[in-house]
């Protein structure tokens, strides 16, 4: 099978309702809290994506059962120190940062050493950031280049309570750490930047003992040994981050509108909704609820007439962090300069993504201005790209092909985007939802 697609025409507008998959950040803490809990615990509307599959291949290896019956899946949890595995395990994360980065906090008391890898995507990403205030739990790393994948974590059995303060806006290093705390003694202290809080409302939910201050530029944390966990049965919500490639192709077409039905707003994720409002599109939050402490509720979007620049407060950063590079096809068609700033942390993930969205920008003839950590997107509310557009060699980063076929769809020209089997990660349905837009043609 051809591993690419060719789009050379643009989608008309629509008017549709659509439901996105289960969000990828609540499936895969749901697989990990789960392992960890005193009996069964059962999910639906599971993200079954590779990443999500990396996780619940880990914990099996982990000694773990888990079943999938009646589109539910199962996990029989043996408890927080229930864990149980041979000598010289392998774990494989594949290209999930927030498994690999996450289970190390699972594994801070392991009997035994257990290797991490990933593939070639995530053997690129830091995990020094994580093993530093790890090993000051007692736990022994040894990494690839210091910093790098594959790395081994040897754990102790009487864990140290330690200090930690993540300025980084990393909720991956946030999470390891507070399950690191919940297996340690005495009570582990963390000052944390703002971030997403999944981890915290879960643990809240599941009321282990856990305690947060939100300060205005950051949130105090303190975590204390916990004795067990009650399973968690979850309807996981659908993901913001993959609706907002659906969100934004509404905001770039013409007489458009789209409703995406029970999404994840939690306040720490939205802020793609945010960023478009200030650009000057119509968005409503519709049937807004409480569910195991996240906001749920429909999204209704309206394509604007106007896109208004943007010169993004950085306080949006954390917020918004996985949505930039389809935030700047918004900026692309804007009346005017938009600038982001302080975004050093976007080339930390799958691929360095600020450069990948200046060059996809520049493809379609969006002038650009790039440092290490900032873009500024000269607007051109006419633009009409004609020529032959390829993409490939972006280390099968989903969100690069993702917003690639966005921007055929909402610009125009001819493109070929390669790799299009890195949708598996996180959103194995992307094309499925695109092609039911399609059908108005």
């Amino acid at each position: 099978m051809l591993n690419f697609i060719s789009i050379n025409k643009k989608i008309r507008n629509f008017k549709k309702t659509i439901t996105v998959s289960g969000d990828k950040s609540l499936s895969i803490r749901w697989v990990l809290f789960s392992s960890l809990a005193n009996g069964k615990s059962k999910a639906k509307n599971l993200l079954i994506s590779d990443d999500t599959l990396a996780a619940i291949q880990a914990i099996k290896k982990l000694g773990i059962k888990t079943n999938y019956k009646n589109k539910e899946y199962i996990i029989y949890g043996k408890g927080i120190n229930g864990y149980n595995y041979k000598k010289n395990l392998v774990i494989n994360a594949q290209n999930s940062g927030t498994l690999g980065r996450l289970l190390l906090g699972l594994l801070i008391n392991s009997k035994h050493a257990i290797k991490l890898i990933g593939d070639r995507s995530l053997s690129k990403r830091d995990f020094k950031r994580i093993s530093d205030p790890l090993s000051k739990f007692g736990a022994k790393f040894k990494l690839n280049n210091e910093k790098k994948l594959p790395l081994t974590i040897k754990g102790v059995s009487n864990l140290n309570s330690i200090k930690y303060f993540e300025n980084r806006g990393s909720a991956q290093c946030k999470s390891s750490v507070i399950f690191a705390g919940m297996r340690s003694n005495g009570t582990t202290y963390i000052r944390a930047k703002k971030s997403r809080n999944h981890t915290e409302l879960l643990c809240k939910y599941l009321k282990l003992p856990i305690f947060i201050k939100k300060k205005k530029n950051y949130d105090e944390i303190k975590v204390r040994k916990a004795k067990s966990i009650k399973p968690l049965n979850y309807n996981i919500p659908s993901d913001i981050s993959s609706s907002a490639f659906f969100i934004i192709l509404t905001v770039l077409l013409n007489k458009s509108e789209i409703t995406i039905k029970n999404v994840n707003v939690n306040p720490t994720r939205t802020g793609v909704i945010t960023i478009l409002r200030k650009m000057g599109v119509k968005i409503i939050l519709k049937n807004l609820k409480t569910y195991k402490g996240e906001k749920v509720s429909d999204i209704y979007v309206k394509s604007p007439k106007i896109i208004k620049p943007i010169n993004c407060p950085t306080r949006l950063n954390s917020e918004a962090i996985d949505e930039f590079l389809i935030i700047f096809l918004v900026a692309a068609k804007a009346n005017g300069i938009s600038y982001f700033k302080n975004l050093a942390e976007l080339n930390q993930k799958e691929s360095p993504r600020l450069k990948w969205g200046a060059y996809i920008l520049n493809q379609i003839g969006i002038k650009t201005d790039t440092t290490k950590n900032s873009i500024k997107i000269y607007g051109n509310p006419k633009l009409n790209p004609k020529k032959k557009i390829i993409i490939k060699n972006y280390l099968k980063d989903h969100r690069v092909f993702m917003t690639s076929v966005i921007a055929a769809l909402s610009f125009g020209g001819k493109w070929k985007i390669y790799d299009k089997d890195s949708i598996k990660t996180s959103f194995p349905n992307f094309l499925k939802i695109i092609n039911k837009l399609k059908k108005n043609d």
